[in-house]
């Protein structure tokens, strides 16, 4: 893809790997134009995309500050409501699975076209997921026994409501949240259709400044369905098991606590 006119006057972030999987940087640059299309939180701006690097604008920062993070809390409901064909869609201009994780050591992150969230949520990241830890060694038979459980427990619709598929980031924790001179930038997505909890979830996860001053501000946009907050670390389970994954510790010990209690919930 041609670079954006201009490129070579602004200051450009590339990252770049020769050996990255196919399609890795296409389906990131997808998933940035795709945030950036709903018109909400603010995205990196995508210069160039090829086989091998992604050009992105390079951003300054700022120290976080309470009304940045209002206006961040705002602007991502109105992201999230922009939605998605279904949940586990890939965003548009990219088909198939997409890419969670580092740079370095992605792991595919499996794409689908379900009706309910539940249903997604078993099949393309539980199932995937504990099928990945059972292979390196991470967990024996109660705990692949619990997240069968959860999966059908999820199947079943447990946890299931009325929201509809939303326009997710998909990776945000508070390391993808920029603080710039214009307000909080987005960026490394794994963007696709999911639930708008997962996002929440996302940021609470290894902690972001002001977080409660964001979570408010979405609020006056988008109530939160009740029990929010309890569903906290469900939503964080697939996360976590990448993490267990990638650098093992105390992360498996959290994945499978995690699983068991959901399992039985």
């Amino acid at each position: 893809m041609p670079a954006t006119p201009g490129h070579a006057a602004r200051p450009v972030h590339r990252k770049a790997r020769p050996d990255a999987p196919p399609g890795f940087f296409a389906c990131e640059a997808a998933g940035l134009r795709w945030l950036a299309a709903a018109g909400g939180a603010r995205v990196v701006e995508v210069l160039d995309v090829a086989d091998d690097h992604l050009d992105l604008v390079r951003l300054p920062t700022v120290r976080p500050g309470p009304e940045a993070a209002r206006a961040f809390g705002a602007a991502l409901a109105r992201t999230h409501d922009a939605g998605a064909a279904a949940f586990g869609a890939p965003p548009d201009d990219w088909s198939g699975d997409g890419f969670f994780g580092p740079l370095d050591a992605p792991l595919p992150m499996r794409s689908g076209a379900h009706a309910s969230w539940g249903a997604f949520l078993a099949e393309c990241r539980v199932e995937p997921v504990a099928t990945a830890l059972r292979a390196a060694g991470l967990t024996g038979p109660a705990d692949d026994d619990a997240f069968a459980r959860l999966a059908a427990r999820l199947r079943a619709g447990t946890w299931d409501d009325a929201d509809p598929p939303a326009r997710l980031h998909g990776d945000l924790w508070s390391g993808n949240v920029l603080w710039t001179p214009d307000g909080v930038t987005l960026v490394d997505p794994a963007a696709h259709g999911g639930h708008r909890e997962t996002d929440l979830a996302m940021l609470a996860l290894f902690g972001l400044p002001h977080l409660e001053d964001v979570l408010d501000a979405y609020q006056r946009v988008h109530p939160l369905a009740r029990g929010w907050r309890h569903r906290v670390t469900l939503h964080q389970l697939y996360p976590l098991a990448v993490h267990a994954l990638l650098f093992r510790g105390g992360y498996t010990a959290q994945t499978l606590a995690v699983a068991h209690r959901w399992a039985g919930a």
